[in-house]
């Protein structure tokens, strides 16, 4: 588990993370959400001790990092695939890490397998592609085989197949009952991977629920021919709807109304309708909504 109380770092006058209070439980994957410079990599490197809070705690099950004596046997996390020196063999840079936590040699050659690099482990990391870099860096994150892992954009340069796997490894590590927490821009992927969401914006907690629960705010689309008898409805469903928008010349999309209440109220009104259908919402119009205010360095 991952608790995080009035964490808040700041640099000069600006507040990076402000205040956060967050749990991340285990045997779920947590995707950690926002817009560039939202905090969320500040936040994962507070949690890892490589920077110190202004103010608050990142605490590791109940202790702080730095209290670890052997800290990948409690914690692994990628935050930058291309921290390795690229003149060492991928299988010479994990032997470092596994010599200073007393991990044995064996989990090198373990976890190089898991990954996709058994036949690549004697090359130098510094030939190594973009996804190879990802790789490596989550082995170096399973070597201890920790209970709770932190990625930062794992999937940044893997090919589909790649990134299907690490899906799949994902969730495969939250099922064993370990905390996961997933940093990402993708927003497709984090709703087919995340079982819980949390959302950011300067460096301040917008959302953390169920991804199901938010993917589920989708709308309610109807459709008629008679002009009258859409503004009419759209009058009415005004008055309830948590929004209601003109989707071209005879429709509507409704928010905050079950298909059946739409069909309702259209039907006491008398009004003729050509479609009424349940719009699915999705994690990445969600996260635009919510974060809509929080962009820095939007366009």
């Amino acid at each position: 588990m991952i608790t995080l109380e009035g964490l808040t770092k700041r640099f000069g006058a600006v507040a990076a993370v402000d205040g956060l209070d967050l749990r991340v439980e285990p045997g779920r994957v947590t995707g950690f959400l926002g817009p560039n410079g939202a905090g969320k990599s500040t936040t994962m490197r507070m949690v890892l001790g490589l920077d110190r809070p202004t103010a608050g705690s990142a605490l590791v099950n109940g202790r702080s990092y730095r209290s670890f004596r052997r800290p990948l046997r409690e914690v692994g996390a990628l935050l930058d695939a291309k921290a390795a020196h690229p003149g060492r063999t991928g299988r010479n840079h994990l032997l470092a890490m596994a010599r200073s936590n007393g991990i044995p040699a064996a989990r090198v050659d373990e976890v190089l397998g898991m990954v996709g690099l058994g036949g690549a482990g004697g090359k130098r990391v510094g030939t190594y592609s973009l996804g190879m870099g990802q790789r490596l860096g989550i082995a170096g994150a399973l070597l201890g085989d920790p209970a709770v892992l932190l990625f930062d954009e794992p999937v940044n340069g893997l090919d589909p197949d790649g990134v299907r796997w690490v899906r799949q490894l994902m969730r495969g590590l939250a099922a064993e009952g370990r905390t996961v927490l997933v940093s990402s821009h993708l927003m497709s992927e984090m709703q087919l991977t995340a079982d819980q969401v949390v959302v950011i914006g300067r460096g301040r907690l917008i959302l953390d629920a169920p991804v199901a629960s938010v993917v589920d705010r989708g709308s309610v689309t109807v459709r008629c021919p008679d002009p009258g008898g859409l503004d009419a409805l759209r009058a009415a469903l005004a008055a309830r709807a948590v929004r209601v928008e003109a989707v071209g010349d005879d429709g509507l999309a409704v928010a905050g109304l079950s298909v059946e209440e739409v069909g309702d109220v259209a039907h006491r009104l008398g009004v003729r309708l050509h479609e009424l259908s349940r719009q699915r919402g999705s994690l990445e119009d969600a996260y635009l909504s919510l974060t809509a205010d929080s962009v820095e360095f939007g366009a």
